[in-house]
């Protein structure tokens, strides 16, 4: 593009935010707080990963916690991060994430429709390191009722949280809802959701949870702020100057190539390249580069291939926010979250062994699976898993739908050692896996593997049970599920410093370019803090690139000042 082309722009604003999930909404705030921004979405529905997901935030002394006397020393968080990092990230992200986390949060908490409530109890993913914390440190935002964004409640993205009949449900909800076979808790918890159900229709509201609450919430906050959303405007270029500045991007709009100009540069939440097959083949181990990924559709890649093109480094693109799922008939990728902790189950690979915990945080669970080569795995429960507990959106006691049999997910037999034949495994070797399993559950200790140790391992578990993850598996029928590495969302991306500034290879900033959540290089490294552990990070590097864009000063057309 030629010099005179680059300062013709359609459109121009001070900060442009490419992206609309919780990294780059989170950005565009910050930027309205002192300056002018607009977001620019490739998709017809606004939200990104963020829209779908559980919208847990995992930012350790942010305001909620404060309020609720849960105020961390800064060292112990740290401790935790190094633990969990091992080296990997730099010193100076985890510094400015962990410093800045809570001013980020307070400045979203400025807006009258940013609230959150504390997920008390769900533990951080690894409680028993040093600075690890068994009531955890996720908030959530406050369910939100959908219908007070009027006109653009129709373009917000849609999730498989909403429950029938307009049924809403928190985190802490679904924990005790999934013992309402097992406990007064649950029991309690069904008749707070019938009265949901009932309230709702007689006040016909549209409530939302988890992170649909965050984005409709944060697309309130846009709104009273000014600041413009475009949808169906994806990005395709990234335009610079002659000294390698960004300086705006094109986009398509209205099947136009419209010219918008950054004053003060631009940011990638763009999300991963969860459903590129080509960029999966290339970076993903084997035995997780097929797409069965929960992400948005949208997230293939294309801000980190822009950023690739402008000279940026990559890290971490050999690795994903994994999750052991499940293959719907219908297509649709159910991650196994809850359901690892049903008791009486055991998850075994085709040689019919175990080979990890199979309650532990999801991502160690794949990255265990995928090392020991055991890519095909099978959930093996009984009859009582199957009346008791919630599976893969199935109600306790409901019978697995005819499809799941149909295409081979489900295996269904009266003995353990007929339903080893029905899905190829060694039958002695199945059978004296059952069975050392339930020595552990009649003991309550798993030696093997250890589950049920950790309080995270416990929180979905059976509090009726001696350890909540171990029961006896002895009641036929008896069920095999098959269990495909899934993901949340790929981890690598730009490599980026404490300010979120795209680097080169040589440490150099690209000028003018910044990225967040997982367009960028995971913070968390190989490892996961807790839940909420990929949208905080995503916000606090969205906050802290719209602050440091603010203090840039261009002298001129293209030029840019700040640190270089």
């Amino acid at each position: 593009m030629s010099a005179a082309a680059r300062g013709a722009w359609d459109e121009e604003f001070d900060f442009v935010v490419v992206g609309s999930g919780g990294g780059g909404m989170a950005a565009a705030l910050t930027a309205a707080d002192s300056g002018l921004s607009t977001v620019v979405e490739k998709g017809a529905m606004y939200g990104g990963t963020t829209g779908i997901s559980g919208g847990g935030i995992w930012i350790p002394n942010n305001p909620t916690l404060k309020a609720r006397g849960h105020d961390d020393s800064r060292e112990s968080v740290r401790r935790y991060l190094d633990l969990l990092t091992e080296n990997r990230v730099p010193g100076a992200r985890l510094d400015a994430y962990v410093d800045q986390g809570p001013a980020a949060m307070e400045l979203l908490e400025k807006s009258r429709w940013m609230r959150f409530f504390w997920v008390k109890g769900y533990a951080d993913y690894h409680p028993e390191y040093d600075g690890g914390r068994p009531l955890g440190r996720s908030v959530e935002a406050l369910p939100f009722d959908t219908r007070k964004l009027g006109e653009d409640e129709k373009h917000q993205r849609r999730n498989s949280l909403k429950g029938p009949l307009g049924l809403w449900i928190t985190a802490k909800d679904y924990r005790n809802l999934a013992m309402v076979k097992r406990t007064w808790r649950g029991r309690w918890a069904s008749v707070i959701a019938a009265w949901r159900v009932s309230s709702n229709m007689v006040r016909r509201r549209h409530m939302a949870t988890g992170g649909r609450a965050l984005v409709a919430r944060m697309r309130m906050a846009l709104k009273e702020a000014g600041v413009p959303v475009w949808l169906r405007s994806p990005m395709t270029e990234l335009v610079t100057d002659a000294q390698g500045t960004v300086i705006g991007v094109v986009v398509t709009r209205d099947g136009k190539p419209v010219r918008v100009g950054a004053r003060h540069g631009v940011l990638l939440a763009t999300g991963g390249f969860d459903h590129n097959r080509e960029m999966r083949e290339k970076y993903l181990p084997e035995g997780g580069r097929d797409n069965h990924s929960a992400g948005a559709v949208e997230n293939v890649g294309d801000g980190i291939l822009a950023g690739r093109a402008l000279g940026a480094a990559l890290d971490f693109m050999d690795d994903a926010w994994w999750m052991p799922s499940v293959h719907h008939p219908s297509g649709a990728t159910i991650p196994l979250v809850s359901e690892r902790c049903i008791p009486p189950s055991v998850i075994v690979s085709s040689d019919g062994r175990r080979f990890t915990n199979e309650s532990s945080p999801y991502v160690n669970f794949v990255h265990d699976q995928l090392e020991g080569g055991h890519t095909t795995a099978w959930f093996v429960m009984d009859a009582k898993a199957r009346a008791r507990y919630p599976f893969a959106q199935i109600l306790p006691g409901m019978p697995f739908p005819k499809a799941f049999y149909e295409n081979g997910t489900v295996h269904r037999a009266d003995t353990v050692a007929g339903l080893a034949r029905s899905i190829d495994v060694p039958a002695d070797a199945l059978t004296e896996t059952v069975e050392r399993f339930n020595g552990f559950a009649r003991t309550g200790k798993d030696t093997d593997f250890g589950r049920g140790d950790s309080a995270y391992d416990r929180y979905y578990g059976d509090p009726t049970m001696k350890n909540p993850n171990l029961d006896e598996l002895d009641k036929a029928p008896y069920y095999a599920i098959r269990i495909e590495v899934g993901d949340l969302g790929t981890k690598g991306g730009l490599v980026c410093d404490e300010n979120g500034r795209v680097l080169r290879e040589d440490g150099s900033a690209v000028a003018g370019l910044y990225a967040t959540g997982n367009t960028s290089a995971a913070v968390m490294g190989n490892e996961y803090a807790g839940p909420g552990a990929t949208i905080g990070p995503a916000i606090v590097f969205g906050y802290l690139a719209a602050r440091h864009a603010a203090a840039v000063t261009r002298t001129g057309a293209g030029a840019a000042g700040g640190a270089p």
